[in-house]
């Protein structure tokens, strides 16, 4: 049964390529996923990544602007903390 059924290759090797890179910086080839510029593996696959509408993404607040100021005034604090210490330790 060798050779008399030939292959169609040519749409498969002419089809668009994922654009990720792998652990060793070369470029992924396997074919990307129908309309998409990534290929299953690397997260063209269907329904990947966060829901659009992610209401959950950020709700720990810990980037918002009183998120930072409390941690900027408890830092400040620590640091007045040490050099009183160490004020008492040398007297």
């Amino acid at each position: 049964m060798t050779g008399d059924h030939t292959r169609n290759t040519a749409p498969m090797r002419a089809s668009p390529r994922c654009g990720a890179r792998t652990r060793d910086g070369d470029a992924c080839r396997a074919p990307a996923a129908h309309g998409k510029a990534r290929c299953r593996m690397h997260g063209g696959a269907l329904r990947t990544g966060a829901p659009r509408g992610n209401q959950n993404a950020r709700t720990h607040g810990a980037f918002t602007q009183d998120g930072i100021a409390e941690r900027q005034a408890i830092q400040a604090l620590l640091d007045e903390t040490r050099k009183l210490l160490v004020e008492m330790k040398s007297s």
